[in-house]
Parts: structure tokens; sequence; C-alpha cells
């Protein structure tokens, strides 16, 4: 018998639960599939959010012919199998769309395999619908990022996960034939983390647990779990749980704790570079200014890692997480960026003031670029108080620096010297 999950795999948008921002009525994916005009894209999102389905569902709704590749399993040869079989089946389709040519993992196609995709795409012989748990700007080679939109999608609601449950008892013609109460769903909802098929596979165990008529609550759920600690992990699930541990252990200081996730994933045959660019990640957002030796050892780990492999990799790994997590903490950066944006976002294009812009030609210095610009360096320390922000944004402050540690508190110290309070900035 068919996983519960699998039994569950919704056939429409209409039984396709979440993701309203992109299948909602009038949004982006859903015109596509009403008006058939449906475009290259890549889907972005964590395990058991429903990239699959979502791809199965508009080929489906199309009616065109379906080709999956797996990126795991799947070499040059395959791809090229694949699109000389829908450039033979383009033809008798053509009414009604392209081919469409799902590569799940497609992180995991390394550049060449990404390569022999680019001009069946280009030439519009297939369809590319993508799936991915890592960051597309990393992992797709950027000729192929450009043919291709991206739609991130989000781990499921409360209510999004609650409906599922409901749908599974009511529905599945395994489950629908029990009394099954829900009493309840606390343990459930906190163990699937927004996965759908986490959520289900947790469902399917705990109601095989026990014969007959059956009530569901969190104590039921967490000793079954406890008695079968792997088997809601399918397909290796859990290293989002375990990398979120040990993020969060180097974020918390504590080096002992990140070693242990450290070497949970390393056991579990985890992909090395994987954990070295959430290394990365963490010198930047965590540690930060506060010590910015640790993005350079950071990289320094992501490049060794990347040159000699497993099982010496474990050692560079091993050094930058007890570096990390040993380090002084600021996220004073992280904060300032993230406040400019939406800064930015608010505000759109303000003007660049006139004596910070480019003077290349001699309208520009007529019109007064660059005209009173005071160039730094021929001033006292280098340093010489001018406007630097556009007039309308004039005293907005986006970086607020955390002086806790004596690195950052330099940085501060230096901005006080130059700009005084900070309201007498620019």
């Amino acid at each position: 018998m068919q996983p519960l999950a699998e039994r569950m795999r919704p056939h429409t948008l209409d039984e396709y639960i979440g993701q309203q921002h992109l299948v909602g009525e009038g949004c982006v994916l859903r015109r596509m599939i009403e008006t058939r005009r449906v475009s290259s894209f890549i889907l972005w999102g964590p395990p058991g959010v429903g990239k699959t389905t979502l791809a199965n569902i508009i080929a489906h709704t199309l009616e065109v012919p379906f080709y999956t590749l797996s990126a795991v399993t799947s070499g040059v040869k395959d791809v090229r199998e694949v699109i000389d079989k829908a450039r033979s089946h383009a033809g008798l389709f053509a009414s009604k769309g392209n081919p469409i040519l799902f590569i799940d993992e497609i992180h995991r196609f390394s550049k060449s395999q990404q390569d022999s995709l680019l001009g069946a795409v280009e030439q519009g012989i297939v369809t590319l619908i993508g799936a991915t748990t890592e960051n597309p700007s990393f992992e797709v080679i950027r000729p192929l990022l450009s043919r291709c939109q991206v739609y991130v999608l989000k781990s499921l609601e409360k209510d999004d996960l609650l409906a599922l449950l409901n749908r599974a008892l009511t529905q599945d013609a395994v489950l629908k034939e029990r009394k099954i109460e829900l009493r309840e769903t606390g343990a459930m909802l906190r163990q699937s983390g927004g996965d759908a098929r986490k959520l289900l596979n947790v469902l399917e165990m705990v109601t095989q647990s026990v014969q007959g008529d059956i009530v569901v609550t969190d104590e039921l759920v967490l000793n079954t779990i406890q008695q079968n600690p792997l088997a809601y992990d399918k397909d290796g699930e859990m290293h989002y749980d375990v990398i979120s541990a040990f993020i969060k252990s180097i974020r918390g200081s504590s080096p002992d704790a990140a070693l242990y996730y450290l070497a949970r994933m390393i056991e579990a045959g985890e992909d090395p570079v994987f954990i070295a660019r959430r290394l990365v990640i963490s010198a930047s957002e965590d540690v930060g200014l506060a010590n910015p030796n640790a993005l350079l050892l950071a990289n320094a780990c992501f490049d060794a890692v990347s040159k000699i492999g497993m099982p010496e990799g474990r050692i560079p790994l091993a050094e930058a997480t007890v570096y990390l997590a040993a380090s002084p903490k600021s996220n004073s950066a992280y904060l300032g960026i993230d406040s400019a944006l939406d800064y930015v976002r608010q505000t759109g294009n303000l003007p660049v003031p006139l004596h910070l812009r480019n003077a290349p030609t001699s309208l520009m210095k007529e019109l007064g670029y660059s005209d009173g610009y005071k160039y730094s360096h021929d001033y006292p320390d280098h340093f010489v108080r001018q406007q630097f922000l556009p007039d309308e944004a004039n005293g907005q402050h986006f970086w607020n620096p955390q002086p806790h540690t004596p690195q950052e508190a330099k940085l501060a110290e230096r901005m006080q010297q130059c700009w005084g309070e900070r309201g007498e900035k620019e």
C-alpha cells in the first residue's frame, strides 16, 4: 500500500493546500495555468510544501507530456535523452503547450548538467520546472536562472496543516473507515515543522500504532515518535531540524552543542558544502562585526571543504564551528541591511545628491553634477562632514552599533568621533 502522504497527494489546484500567494485567485501560477501560458520557473522552498505536487498539477491540467528527472540520479546523458523525447512529442501537443521537464533537487545538478538544459529552455522545446530547497542564486547557473522565474514556497501554516489532517481523516480510503478523534494536535504540528509530508507520516505512524478506534493526544504522538525515531524522517527531512539546531547552538555560543549537531549531520551523510555554506551565513549574521575574522575563517572552511571533501573535511568544519560558537556575537550588520531594504522598498529610488554624482560629460558638469564634492583623503584623518544620503532620507539611521564587544565598540567610537551625536549625522 502507498504511504498516506502519497495517497493524499492532490491532483487539482482546488485540492492543493497552502501557497495561496502563488495559487490563490488571481495569483501568478494560477493565472499561468488558466491562460495555459506556463513559462519556465524554479520553485524554492523547504521540503514537504508542495513543489513536486504543484508541477504534477500543472502538467495534469494542461495535458502535456511530463518528464521527471532527479538531480541525484540523472546525468547529462539522461537530460539529453529527455530533451530528444520532448522534441519528438512537441508537435503533437503544440496546441496545448510545451512538454514539461520537472527536475527535482535541481541544486544538485552540476554546471555541465545545467548547461545542457539551456538550449532546450531557450528554444521552447521544454518548459522547465525546477524544485530546490537551496537558494537558487547560489546553486543555479546565471544563464539558466535568467531564463526562469523563481517562486518562493513557504512552510505550511497551522490552518493549512489542520485542514490537511481533516482531509486525510475524511477522504483517505483507509483512515475514513476508522473512528479517529484528534483530541490534541499540538505535538503533530510541532513535529511537522510546516512540512505536509512529515505531518502525514506522523499521523500514519500514530494511527498504525493502535488498532480499532483511536483518540490522538500529544502524549500518544510523542510516545509513538520516540519508539520510532527514524520512521518519520523519510528522505532525510530531519536535516532541516538538525541544521536549525546547529545554527542556533552557534548563535547561542555553545560549542559543545554545535559540535554534537555537526557530528549528527556528518554521520548522516549530509553534504559538507551545505554545512560550510551555513557557517558562512552564520559568520555574517550572528558573529558579524563583533569578530570580522569569523567570516574569513568560514570562507576558508568553505573553500577547504570544497577542495578536499570528506572525511578530512570534518576537521575544517569542526574548526570553524567551534570558532564561530566561541566568538562574541553581533547582528548589527544583518539588522542594518534589512532596515535599509525596508526603507528603500517604501521610498523607491530617491534622487542621489548632485555632489555625489559622477560628471563624465560637460553637460553634466554644467548641471552641477559632482559640484561641491569633498574628497575625504584631502582632509585630516581622511574624513570631512558632508551629506551622503538623499535629501528625503537625510538623518535616517540603518546601522546601530552594538558596542558590547571590543571590536564593534571601536567602530562605534570612530563613528562618534566623525559624526558626533547620531542626530547630527549628515
